[in-house]
């Protein structure tokens, strides 16, 4: 096999020539400008920033207060602020990769907010995820914010970077220039030198979009720079999305990544983002699908073993729909109907053991599904 030789007019003292840097698609002005694009793996920090996945629902509707509602690891806080419809979208910037994106839909105005209105769309994140940012030292990192935003209300928006641990946040406010106009933006945030993040599997830090805010939030000087959290400072110059049903938000594309520049958007395979969003969020079973074995440890102690696919973040609780018939258990050639389980009998971040309480003979075994009611959810959120 031949060997191509690397010519003397391929290094030129000791350099690689400026043909063969764009040959590999890195060119002098990108690396003059230090605009190379990071090609690291899970450089995005955000998880489900292309709002792919939407384990919970793809919609909905009635929306007054806070939790976690369709597109997986996306909180949205609601405090005096109207009434929103929240679903993941098939809106998207044309020719960027994006198939998805998460909606909010206001469907009851609040033109005259409240002093302690908020609306917000957040992200959290555990400690030892962030430990790289080098937060509360003096080698503290730069990053940069990313992400395309489509609204039909226009004018002064906030991104806040707030960090739970130690009650510190910094503000920076972008600009939605045009209706109904898909729209990139970048936001670069100076690193933190005071205040290092938990170097554990608790909620440590939120990258926050605000949509709205009264005046206990506004009423003061944003707080461009690190420092200690002053309510008033957060959201100053925030425009009011809720201050009429014609307005939505739309974002996709989140990244937030170390540097002072943004880089193109990290695509994941499906199946990567899917066990991402599991850590926190596993549907594990619904209609007509298998929950797992069961046996009588005696009569009337019914125990049903579920493993999950991968480590949840911590000890998750468990959601269980009820009702006439929602579950079926097959045993000894015939099966019987029940209504709904007891609770956990036991459980770790690995697997849980659920107690259906019913009647039966000690020492037997089978299988247990739901109907087409039936659901059974583990959350370990933040």
């Amino acid at each position: 096999m031949a060997i191509d030789k690397v010519t003397s007019a391929a290094i030129t003292d000791g350099t690689i020539v400026t043909a063969d840097i764009a040959d590999a698609n890195v060119t002098a002005a990108k690396l003059a400008s230090g605009t190379v694009q990071n090609q690291s793996a899970f450089k995005n920090i955000i998880i489900n920033g292309d709002m792919n996945i939407s384990q919970r629902a793809t919609s909905a509707s009635g929306l007054t207060n806070s939790a976690y509602r369709t597109c997986d690891r996306w909180y949205i806080t609601l405090t005096s602020f109207g009434t929103w419809t929240a679903s993941q979208d098939t809106d998207v910037p044309t020719g960027q990769g994006f198939a998805k994106s998460l909606k909010m839909d206001c469907t009851t105005a609040n033109g005259s907010l409240s002093s302690n209105s908020v609306g917000i769309i957040e992200q959290r994140f555990e400690g030892q995820n962030l430990q790289h940012l080098k937060k509360g030292t003096s080698s503290a990192v730069s990053t940069t914010v990313s992400f395309w935003v489509k609204s039909t209300k226009t004018g002064t928006f906030i991104c806040e970077l707030d960090d739970n641990d130690n009650t510190r946040n910094i503000n920076k406010s972008y600009t939605i220039s045009s209706s109904d106009t898909w729209e990139k933006k970048t936001i670069t945030f100076d690193g933190d030198t005071t205040g290092a993040l938990d170097n554990d599997n608790g909620y440590s830090f939120r990258v926050l979009w605000w949509l709205g805010a009264g005046t206990d939030l506004s009423s003061g000087t944003l707080q461009t720079s690190w420092g200690s959290t002053v309510n008033a400072n957060r959201a100053v110059g925030q425009a009011n999305i809720a201050d009429s049903t014609s307005n939505n938000f739309y974002i996709t594309g989140v990244q937030w990544e170390t540097g002072t520049s943004a880089s193109d958007f990290e695509f994941l395979p499906y199946d990567v983002n899917f066990r991402r969003c599991q850590r926190y969020y596993y549907v594990h079973a619904s209609a007509g699908q298998a929950l797992g074995i069961f046996w009588n440890y005696q009569s009337g102690v019914n125990n049903t073993i579920m493993y999950f696919p991968i480590e949840m973040r911590t000890t998750p609780s468990v959601t269980a729909s009820s009702g006439s018939s929602y579950y079926r258990k097959y045993v000894n050639g015939s099966y019987a109907d029940f209504s709904g389980f007891a609770g956990l009998q036991e459980s770790s971040s690995h697997l849980a053991t659920l107690d259906s309480a019913l009647t039966g003979t000690g020492g037997q075994c089978g299988r247990v599904k739901c109907n087409n009611d039936g659901l059974i959810v583990f959350s370990a959120e933040l």
